[in-house]
């Protein structure tokens, strides 16, 4: 089971666009791709029109669900989803100072990993119990970034977040940073992306994601964007994105 966070302490960055777009693929390839939606605000179950009153994630951490038999299934092949619901909110007034809870997910996703090939964590945008769990979890992190001054900032931020998760861990999790929202026509957006290139070289995505409308669309549709329009700019660009992070990935493996 391969475990990647889509994370950024920013919110209106393209993350769920970005997870559903990423999960879509991953599932059409022939992955059991598992989606595991963290924000209260549940933008991800709402992306797939999935039942909130059903047990989901909040019942991984309160009733120490098994993630196998709480995931709902969405209509694509290969695609399940563990909803969250807005009961996520309460998890750090209830647990955040018990040992232990950072590796709740964690846990629950080696009991599944049977179940599941991929797992893609869309997280909240804020640092506390959901956020840790998901990097704690995870083996690759994915920062969705716009590219406006404004984001640049929530992107420092995040990563000293996981500079923290790094040293308290040990654990060094690749990541990289995709640049979204990005409109080649305006001055600020072009120097958002310089700016993301000279400072963060590499880890910086050779694909970046394009304003579409037809991205919203897609999430109007609750279709993953790549099966929504393939031939748009923004599906396009998610498959291009795609290819280039397995490229990535399998590289990793090769030198490791």
């Amino acid at each position: 089971m391969r475990v990647w966070t889509i994370a950024n302490q920013k919110g209106g960055v393209g993350k769920t666009t970005t997870v559903a777009a990423l999960g879509g693929l991953f599932a059409a390839a022939g992955e059991r791709t598992l989606l595991v939606d963290l924000d209260p605000h549940a933008s991800l179950s709402h992306y797939f029109r999935l039942d909130e009153e059903q047990p989901g994630l909040y019942h991984l951490f309160t009733e120490c669900g098994q993630i196998a038999q709480l995931a709902q299934p969405t209509q694509y092949p290969n695609l399940s989803v563990l909803a969250a619901n807005p009961a996520l909110a309460t998890l750090d007034r209830q647990f955040g100072t018990r040992n232990g809870m950072g590796r709740v997910l964690q846990k629950g996703l080696q009991a599944a990993a049977v179940e599941f090939d991929r797992v893609l964590l869309d997280c909240p945008p804020l640092l506390g119990l959901l956020m840790v769990n998901a990097l704690a979890a995870s083996e690759r992190v994915l920062i969705p970034t716009q590219t406006e001054f404004l984001a640049l900032r929530g992107l420092e931020r995040m990563l000293q977040t996981l500079a923290m998760i790094q040293r308290s861990s040990g654990r060094d999790p690749d990541y990289h940073v995709i640049p979204t929202l990005y409109d080649a026509r305006t001055h600020a957006s072009r120097s958002a992306m310089q700016q993301l290139r000279e400072r963060h070289g590499e880890q910086v995505t050779r694909n970046e994601i394009p304003v579409d409308t037809q991205l919203r669309e897609a999430s109007r549709a609750g279709v993953p964007a790549a099966q929504w329009q393939p031939s748009r700019r923004g599906a396009a660009s998610y498959q291009l994105l795609f290819d280039e992070l397995c490229a990535a990935e399998a590289m990793a493996e090769l030198v490791s």
